[in-house]
């Protein structure tokens, strides 16, 4: 199993800033788009300052409004401050008073100010010159695990797939994890019926695990599994000094967080040390859970293929609805018929029994292919970052202030000395690399430490929080790559993260300076714009190393600090919940919202159920910005690195059109790829025969179309299944990729009572005889109501002429 899977590079989760009550589409002149813009800035800056959400007064003829006076008319604060107590005083009456209802003067990137007005003061100051516009100020309620808001799931919504689906209610999920801890109220079955009469699984006692107390109407199966481990470890498994349950106990924590992700119950007033104070619940909170224990806390976190193969033939036969698997080997990647991948067979098994598997793509990015569980019939999901940040202020002595990312919800560090350590030497940034800091305890007490590490590993943050402690520091400051990913120190510790260009103007200040100093702010969150989603930093890239016609990932979900449940056991845990960060959150988002639309939907495949995914995912933000991929550096995102586009669960309960697959298509895929007909069989089960005639593995109708070597011109199949509307026409919209002329026979497809399904060509002609990297477009079905959206990716890739033993040979 990958380490990348085990790298909780914590937290994430969510909390929603309550919609502006102006929002853009209400608009329609130039004025009130700027005003509108800046107001919203003006709330987000509350946050970033540490001002918190403005509360009402408790006077019932008053309350908090914002004057905002757009643009800065001159760059004196005083003289700004200045202007607006007396803007205030000329309404209310006298510059006493003025200076008691003043809440904010907002003084440096725009004009304005915050005060406790009643309702003919705020009409007053609204008719005088200068004002562009005064808005009553509003309770913005945060929420944990925003992923679900964010993603369209709002349990406050009267109309999205969660309330239609019931809540995920009679949808089973597996989980293959580490277990489960089920005293967590995230596990509570409160309101839930009977046990579904089709499941035919167990719950197995153990240590520390009692079936009849501990399994429930919600955790209605439990099973372990670690023969198989045991055999390859050849050691007691307690022999690593880890903890561990000979059960289905969770002594890690990744088990019990990915589960409560996906289906856990909703639970108000959680908080990660105080930050997203709010309710967390999972994707489907009326999904039933069946944890089936495969990996064992030793070293972080091990898995066995024997093992997770017994689990899959049993979860197929208990009768599991979904199975999620956050889970991974390693580059270089088994091929899909060999049994040591286990996730690759097991899955095969599982899918053709109608079962959907959602695998992690693993944490290895941003190279490219790095992605695994890359087999057809698994959904792979990537990690995006969400509309969601904690910005943590970090002021030098010279009044400069930055904005670094931590989780920091300790007592302020106010004025401190600021050190860089350096070396003598040729190398003088040698003893400030954040994994091997070098430091004089005499220089580094009672001071901030500033590092530098190109690692994208907690471990840099980690060993270089523990030395400076250890040398008597009360701070850090890393800078790094550019990531949304935080790692937390223990305790209240102060870790801050910043990007290379913020820590080289931190260094620049220390270095011009005899006594540096720094203040440490605490950490405050602010969600919606300005933060926009990426894909995060760690997770891992296209294309497909087995088959790169394949598209992988598939999907893309929030996996950047999530907060869900946790094992007490877990280090990072906080009254029994954790923010971690890696694609297995991500995994457990996208198998939650399988369970909505499995409980939409049930006779859908699991091909089925990935095309709805990828043909209908957010490839831009709403507010029509493109997606970034978190990188060195930072690009728009590409199929490589999100599949389709970040989930969007609403649009895949009504999608149109469905590009299906059953086990004949996997079993042409296996066959194109080139396996023996005695591995193909070996993993189907009975014996299989591929046909002579020479096949294409671009014709496999996957919801995607990836063609890695286009040399002059090639044309592709696809068939699509109509589950929208019966009398329904879709017409074709081509982004053709650069380099490239596509057509599409036909370009109007017209489905009637009588016809389901439709067959098309679509052809790519290379416009340039060259070598080329890969270029992205796609191909869209429209019709009145849907936008049926396939990612085109294609390499032209020529002849080539190479050189052997003196003499030029042609290909």
């Amino acid at each position: 199993m990958s380490k990348s899977i085990w790298s909780f590079q914590v937290p994430c989760s969510s909390s929603v800033i309550a919609s502006h009550p102006f929002s853009l589409r209400h608009l329609h002149s130039r004025k009130m788009i700027k005003s509108t813009l800046a107001s919203a800035l003006l709330v987000n800056l509350l946050f970033l300052y540490g001002q918190g959400i403005l509360m009402t007064v408790a006077e019932a003829t008053s309350k908090v409004h914002i004057v905002y006076l757009g643009e800065k008319q001159h760059d004196d604060p005083k003289l700004i401050t200045n202007s607006h107590h007396e803007m205030l005083a000329d309404v209310v009456g006298s510059k006493e008073l003025a200076s008691q209802l003043m809440v904010y003067s907002y003084k440096h990137g725009f004009s304005g100010f915050a005060a406790k007005l009643t309702e003919s003061q705020a009409h007053k100051l609204a008719e005088l010159p200068g004002v562009v516009r005064v808005i009553p100020n509003s309770l913005h309620k945060l929420q944990t695990t925003r992923s679900w808001d964010f993603l369209g799931l709002s349990s406050h919504s009267p109309v999205n797939a969660l309330q239609s689906s019931s809540m995920g209610d009679g949808v089973i999920i597996g989980v293959f994890d580490t277990g489960v801890w089920p005293e967590s109220k995230a596990f509570r079955d409160e309101g839930l019926g009977p046990i579904p009469s089709r499941w035919k699984g167990v719950c197995k006692s153990g240590k520390m695990f009692n079936a009849a107390l501990h399994c429930s109407k919600k955790i209605i199966g439990a099973r372990w599994y670690i023969d198989g481990f045991l055999a390859e470890y050849g050691k007691p498994l307690n022999a690593s000094g880890d903890l561990e349950f000979l059960s289905s106990r969770d002594a890690n924590g990744h088990g019990t967080h990915t589960a409560s992700t996906a289906a856990g119950a909703f639970i108000p007033n959680v908080s990660y040390k105080g930050l997203g104070l709010g309710t967390v619940r999972g994707g489907a909170p009326r999904a039933r859970l069946a944890i089936y224990k495969v990996c064992w806390n030793v070293h972080g976190g091990q898995c066995s293929s024997a093992d997770m193969l017994k689990a899959f033939d049993e979860a197929i036969h208990d009768g599991v609805d979904v199975l999620s698997i956050s889970i991974g080997s390693s580059i270089p990647l088994f091929s899909d018929t060999d049994e040591r991948d286990g996730i690759a067979t097991g899955s095969f098994h599982a899918v053709s029994k109608g079962i959907t598997v959602v695998c992690g793509a693993a944490n290895d990015g941003p190279s490219a292919q790095t992605v695994q569980n890359t087999a057809p019939w698994i959904l792979t999901v990537a990690a995006s970052t969400m509309d969601r940040s904690f910005p943590t202020p970090i002021t030098l002595g010279n009044n400069k202030t930055f904005l670094g990312q931590a989780t920091f919800r300790g007592k302020e560090i106010g004025f401190r000395g600021l050190v860089y350590p350096e070396a003598p030497g040729l190398d003088p940034n040698a003893a400030g690399v954040c994994q091997s800091l070098s430091l004089n305890v005499t220089l580094v007490a009672g001071k901030v430490v500033l590092c530098f590490t190109s690692m994208a590993r907690r471990s840099a943050v980690a060993s270089a929080a523990e030395a400076v402690q250890a040398a008597g520091g009360v701070g850090l400051i890393v800078a790094k790559n550019p990531s949304d990913v935080l790692y937390p120190c223990s305790g209240d510790f102060p870790c801050v993260e910043v990007d290379f260009e913020i820590g080289t103007r931190i260094l620049f200040y220390i270095r011009s300076t005899r006594s540096p100093e720094v203040k440490l702010s605490d950490t405050k969150t602010i969600v919606g714009n300005p933060v926009l989603p990426k894909v995060a930093y760690f997770s891992s890239r296209g294309p497909n190393s087995i088959a790169p016609a394949i598209l992988k990932p598939d999907i893309t979900a929030p996996g950047v600090n999530i907060l869900a449940a946790t094992s007490p056991l877990d280090g990072f845990e906080d009254n029994g919940y954790a923010m971690h960060s890696g694609t297995s959150m991500a995994t457990p988002h996208v198998s939650g919202i399988v369970a909505l639309l499995k409980s939409l939907h049930p006779d859908w495949s699991p091909a089925a159920i990935k095309s709805a995914l990828v043909t209908t995912a957010l490839s831009n933000h709403p507010s029509s910005y493109p997606i970034f991929a978190e990188g060195s550096p930072q690009k728009p995102a590409n199929p490589f690195d999100f599949g389709g586009g970040i989930a969007n669960p609403n649009g895949a309960a009504d999608p149109g059109l469905l590009y299906d697959m059953d086990t004949a298509d996997y079993l042409h895929y296996l066959c194109v790829m080139g396996y023996s007909h005695s591995s193909i069989s070996r993993l189907t089960g009975h014996p299989t025969q591929c046909h002579s005639v020479k096949q294409s593995i671009l014709d496999i109708n996957l919801p995607s179309i990836t063609i890695p070597n286009l040399r002059k011109s090639i044309t592709v199949t696809r068939t699509v299944t109509n589950v929208g509307a019966a009398n329904s026409t879709y017409r074709a919209v081509i982004e053709a990729p650069f380099g490239t002329n596509v057509s599409i026979k036909p370009d109007v497809l017209v489905f009637r009572n009588q016809t389901k399904k439709m067959n098309f060509t679509v052809t790519v002609t290379a416009t340039h005889q060259v070598n080329t990297g890969y270029y992205f477009g796609s191909l869209s079905w429209r019709d009145e109501v849907h936008v049926v959206k396939s990612p085109l990716s294609v390499r032209t890739e020529m002849l080539q002429p190479y050189i052997s033993d003196n003499y030029i040979i042609e290909n």
